[in-house]
């Protein structure tokens, strides 16, 4: 008997992951509002049946969804800086110091659907306190790892920022974001929108970061 339920358990979690995915695919593609129901269900494969024994309304899976893709970004962010503790990328940062902040942004590089969806999960939260709530946690836990690698690399004595750590994270960010978003509007394909937000960075670590003393 408990096995027949972890399979039905597991079952029902993979059917809602799938109505999860294909939700973000249309939210992206034609904004919440045009979204229907039956084309969340078309895309994953599955009848309104299966929809509503998973959700009770478009909102609620809107909601779960936005919820999913903040605790993911915060996620990545999180573990590509594990992955350069562990390689001791802050113990020896001189001259690498904006590739060390600029790997842990591509970590988090959206594709052309990924800025869709982030931008209409923006919208919403505009109008949506709940949501708002949410999307401002992430939006700090993001800026918080970021300016943690700026203290953890001004700790190394090896370089010098003009900003606040955390002053210096968001503006990083704010930049790489409105990058990604420029990039989708003029239609770019993913390399080149991360071959111009690099060069976006880049003006940016020259003006955030001291000049080594001769």
């Amino acid at each position: 008997m408990t096995d027949t339920v972890a399979v039905t358990s597991r079952r029902r979690e993979a059917t809602r992951q799938k109505l999860l995915d294909a939700a973000a695919q249309v939210f992206a593609e034609v904004g919440l509002d045009a979204a229907s129901v039956e084309a969340i269900c078309e895309r994953a494969g599955f009848t309104r049946g299966a929809f509503y024994s998973n959700f009770e309304t478009k909102d609620e899976l809107f909601l779960e969804l936005a919820a999913n893709v903040a605790r993911s970004r915060v996620a990545a962010v999180r573990g590509r800086v594990g992955d350069l503790e562990r390689a001791g990328a802050f113990e020896d940062a001189a001259g690498d110091a904006f590739e060390i902040i600029q790997q842990v942004l591509d970590v988090s590089a959206d594709d052309r659907l990924g800025v869709l969806l982030m931008n209409e999960i923006r919208i919403h939260a505009l109008r949506n306190p709940e949501l708002a709530s949410a999307y401002l946690a992430q939006d700090d836990e993001m800026r918080e790892s970021v300016a943690q690698i700026i203290e953890d690399i001004g700790r190394a004595n090896v370089l010098r920022f003009r900003l606040p750590s955390d002053a210096a994270a968001r503006l990083m960010l704010t930049v790489w974001e409105g990058s990604a978003v420029r990039s989708v509007m003029a239609g770019l394909d993913y390399d080149e929108m991360c071959r111009r937000t690099n060069e976006e960075l880049a003006r940016v670590a020259q003006l955030i970061i001291e000049p080594p003393q001769a």
